[in-house]
């Protein structure tokens, strides 16, 4: 049904397999262990570039949180209308949410082809997924890409002494696939790896949480909903690793661990990568206001411009100064006539004016 799964996390696992079977053998527990890790790498290097994109996509949506709250409380009461408009700004600005969550999303259906081809070496059981073989029917039949031989070799594989593929619950039936490929494991020897496991896929889930949440702005962390899936982060999912562990095989177990330790030390190449370039356009601003600021010295220049009456007054001036000037005469203007009345005469009002009408 999902072969198209299967057979690609099949085949990576199986071409790890190879390559640290040529130094450590093909049926040793660190060859198959170190397959499972480099399936889980290999992945990651694919979807390094989609979650780059991912990261870039949460500080855009924690820039434009302000904007959002805005819209939401204009059109609190129109939901329609803050659909559109919400659209409206992410095409703006460039902001796809499909990325915050695609590197999520490809992630889910590799763990479930890891866990159903991982639990196909061992199909004793009666359970999903499980065809009741006997351990003889188990040993000598394929599964996907790996052939029988290799069946028989990941049956031998341990890890201080528990098979990879075995967890706590493992009924004691399905344990007797393993009676002639190193003896059938006790629950104890299984426990002793797999808790350990648990604890450190718990710590690392809750520390890469705990480094996402760091990066978060004010605003982004006060919102309801992101402050809702920060304590999902950083408490309920840790949580389940432990809960759920007893149920994961070991190899499930070391998948979660190397993923987890993948994604820190990315977090941390990537956030450093984006502060750098945060930096570098700081500075760039800052040169460029320096490349702009008057001189030393220098007297700034002021660069309003006049009202249009006063430059309308100022070119009628300097035309008449002109004209005076070719004509060999100057005109004095009604502000210099002004200026050269005799002091302490008064210039005559209205009144003036009638009372000198009178007397002529």
């Amino acid at each position: 049904m999902l072969d198209f799964i299967y057979y690609p996390v099949s085949w990576i696992l199986w071409f790890w397999h190879r390559v640290f079977g040529f130094a450590f053998g093909a049926d040793n527990g660190l060859t198959w262990a170190l397959a499972v890790v480099f399936l889980v790498f290999t992945l990651r290097l694919v979807l390094y570039k989609p979650f780059v994109k991912q990261v870039r996509t949460t500080k855009q949506m924690q820039e434009l949180q302000p904007q959002i709250k805005e819209l939401q409380k204009k059109y609190k009461n129109d939901r329609q209308k803050m659909a559109v408009e919400m659209q409206k700004l992410q095409k703006d600005n460039g902001f796809n949410p499909l990325m915050g969550c695609l590197p999520i999303l490809a992630q889910v259906p590799v763990f479930l082809g890891l866990f159903h081809v991982l639990r196909s070496f061992n199909r004793t059981g009666h359970g999903l997924g499980q065809l009741a073989m006997t351990p003889e029917q188990n040993a000598n039949t394929a599964n996907y890409v790996f052939s029988a031989a290799d069946v028989q070799s990941f049956l031998s594989a341990r890890i201080f002494g528990a098979p990879i593929s075995a967890f706590i619950t493992t009924p004691v039936n399905e344990l007797q696939a393993f009676a002639s490929y190193g003896g059938v494991p006790s629950k104890l020897s299984i426990a002793l790896v797999a808790i350990p496991l648990m604890v450190i896929a718990g710590l690392a889930t809750h520390f890469n949480a705990r480094a996402s949440v760091a990066r978060q702005t004010p605003e982004a962390a006060a919102n309801p909903q992101a402050a809702m899936m920060n304590k999902l982060a950083l408490w309920v999912f840790p949580l389940g690793v432990l809960v759920g562990g007893p149920f994961l095989p070991i190899a499930i177990l070391l998948y979660w661990v190397s993923n987890n330790i993948w994604t820190y030390g990315q977090q941390h190449l990537v956030f450093g990568r984006m502060a750098k370039e945060e930096e570098a356009k700081k500075q760039a601003k800052l040169e460029q206001r320096a490349q702009n600021a008057p001189k030393p010295g220098a007297k700034p220049v002021n660069v309003k411009k006049k009202p249009a009456s006063a430059t309308a007054a100022d070119s009628g001036s300097d035309e008449d100064t002109a004209v005076a000037s070719t004509n060999g005469t100057a005109k004095p203007s009604k502000q210099a006539a002004g200026q050269r009345r005799p002091a302490g005469q008064k210039r005559p009002g209205n009144r003036g004016r009638a009372n000198q009408k009178r007397k002529r």
